[in-house]
């Protein structure tokens, strides 16, 4: 007597060839968390406006995936008009000497070129954000309020900006491990300054607390 093919093999191969027949991992839907929140600020200098009216909240974010998401989403600081900003800064601290997270500060400079708009700031920006939502600076990442990027008809600039000027070990800690990462030459130098001195006088006049 012929035997059949019992019907349950027939009816899982055909499921095995349907196109949902592919289980979907979990982890595909899962959002990878980070430390902090962050905002993402954008300040356009209209003369006809205050500097606070300049100042733009984009977004905020706290995984990893909406970073990525926004940053694919955005202009390159390279592609900005001069006298424009990128800020990025834990959220609840606002991009000014003035919040009181900031006011006690200072901040790591780092001055590009002309030559390096197209060479290096992009590519020194990420590396920045990176930094920041990575906690990249050990226990001292618990010091960074925010980082910007400046760009200048003169030169470029970012700068990572930390909540207390005199705490130098975190400090020294993030200007080297900051100089690391972006992989600049060793002679590079790069300035760390409060924002008191900042603000009561003019960029050429500034000096560096701590240099790496």
């Amino acid at each position: 007597m012929a035997t059949s093919e019992p019907r349950g093999t027939e009816n899982e191969e055909s499921r095995a060839d349907s196109p949902t027949a592919a289980v979907t991992s979990p982890e595909q839907y899962i959002k990878h968390p980070l430390q902090n929140r962050w905002a993402l600020w954008y300040f356009k200098n209209d003369k006809s406006k205050s500097w606070t009216e300049n100042l733009r909240l984009i977004s905020k974010f706290d995984t990893v995936e909406d970073f990525w998401a926004l940053y694919n989403h955005i202009q390159q600081p390279s592609k900005l008009g001069f006298g424009c900003d990128y800020c990025l800064f834990k959220d609840g601290i606002k991009p000014m000497w003035e919040d009181d997270r900031n006011k006690l500060g200072g901040r790591w400079l780092m001055t590009l070129s002309k030559q390096q708009r197209h060479n290096d700031l992009d590519r020194y920006w990420m590396e920045t954000l990176l930094c920041l939502i990575g906690e990249s600076f050990d226990e001292a990442s618990e010091d960074v309020c925010g980082a910007v990027v400046n760009v200048r008809p003169k030169g470029d600039k970012i700068a990572i900006w930390t909540g207390n000027c005199q705490n130098r070990d975190a400090i020294m800690t993030i200007g080297q491990q900051y100089k690391e990462r972006l992989s600049l030459p060793i002679k590079t130098l790069i300035g760390y300054q409060s924002h008191d001195d900042t603000s009561s006088k003019s960029g050429s006049t500034t000096k560096n607390m701590y240099s790496v």
